[in-house]
């Protein structure tokens, strides 16, 4: 008898996808019953959308009666189109926007540099923020040959964009020496970094700007003052980092101690050991926690508007809302600025699985 080492074949594609299918969903005559119901809603639901959304909807420009006679049968996109300035840039002065949407460009560069490969290295990461922040300020601020724009007339995607991708930057070195020291020896150092994380975890973000924004300058003497969007900024970076350390703190407990251990074997220091084998691993790890408290920090930029800065959403609101003619249309530009929020989102998504794939080899 002759017999085979083989392995038997395995059935054909659509015929395994059928048997997980007719597990998942038709395992049941009551599971069955609800599996078509939802698909039945959904087909129903989702040719609704897709009938307001493009098949009967008003693309491109179109003054207000064009739009009020598709009786809410069908999206009115023109909404988008008359306003996307003012969505973008806010109050920016309309004859300079073309500086707001540089910078919006040069936010991007500065992004898509840090994640390359070959920018890996602190001086070159230096290099390009350094060069991007400072272009990007003179081009939102003005002077040497730009008009000068004062921040309170700044608003929409930049600022929203600045607040976001600066909280993240500034706050993260600032989170991991937070969780350094509350895994300290030193009683002190422990109390201190203790105290602030618990207390900036414990009130809303709402309380901090408050307080960066209105109760900061009761604290400065008299004739100084602070700018109100760099106030802003500090709250920011302050809360993210409070947050940023607990996500460090649980990869560094993840660790085994036998990495200190064998580190310290070798005659490294306290800060070898943590910058050449405690912190490059426990980043590691936190990988996907981190990235979503950037996503968190991104969305949370909209509450700025408390304290009187135009972040992109209430640029939106103002844009619609502020028109008579197209204030009915607050659902486009809302799915509009809801579009803007997760391609930024699920870039960052996409980008934190490629970097822990890219890291894992």
């Amino acid at each position: 008898m002759v017999t085979s080492s083989a392995a038997p074949p395995r059935p054909a594609l659509w015929r395994r996808g059928w048997n997980a299918l007719r597990r998942d969903c038709f395992s049941s005559p009551a599971n069955g019953l609800t599996t078509l119901v939802l698909v039945g809603l959904l087909l129903w639901g989702g040719a609704r959308l897709g009938s307001w959304a493009f098949v009967h909807a008003r693309w491109g420009h179109a003054d207000v009666a064009a739009c009020n006679a598709l009786a809410g049968e069908g999206a009115c996109w023109s909404v988008v189109a008359e306003k996307w300035r003012q969505m973008l840039f806010g109050v920016y002065p309309q004859g300079q926007q073309w500086r707001p949407a540089l910078a919006i460009a040069v936010f991007g560069a500065m992004l898509v540099g840090s994640g390359w490969r070959a920018c890996w290295r602190w001086r070159r990461l230096a290099v390009l923020w350094l060069a991007g922040s400072g272009l990007s300020g003179w081009l939102m601020a003005g002077g040497l040959g730009l008009a000068p724009v004062a921040s309170d007339q700044w608003g929409g995607l930049p600022i929203t964009l600045m607040l976001a991708v600066y909280g993240a930057v500034a706050a993260f070195p600032l989170g991991v020496l937070l969780a350094l020291g509350r895994r300290s020896q030193l009683p002190v150092l422990r109390a201190v970094s203790v105290a602030y994380i618990e207390l900036v975890r414990g009130v809303p973000l709402v309380t901090v700007l408050f307080m960066a924004s209105l109760m900061l300058a009761l604290f400065l003497p008299e004739g100084v003052s602070i700018d109100k969007l760099l106030r802003a900024q500090i709250a920011v970076i302050l809360f993210n980092a409070a947050y940023l350390a607990e996500v460090v703190r649980a990869g560094l407990q993840a660790l085994p101690k036998g990495q200190t251990e064998a580190a310290q074997a070798l005659g490294l220091g306290y800060w070898q050991t943590q910058a050449l084998v405690v912190l490059p691993q426990a980043l590691r790890v936190t990988i996907p926690a981190q990235v979503n408290s950037f996503i968190d920090n991104f969305k949370d930029t909209s509450l700025v508007v408390i304290v009187s800065i135009s972040d992109f959403l209430f640029a939106v609101k103002q844009a619609v809302i502020g028109d008579l003619d197209w204030r009915h249309y607050f659902v486009e530009a809302y799915l509009f600025a809801m579009a803007v929020y997760w391609i930024c989102c699920f870039a960052l998504s996409r980008y934190c699985r490629w970097l822990e794939r890219h890291l894992s080899r």
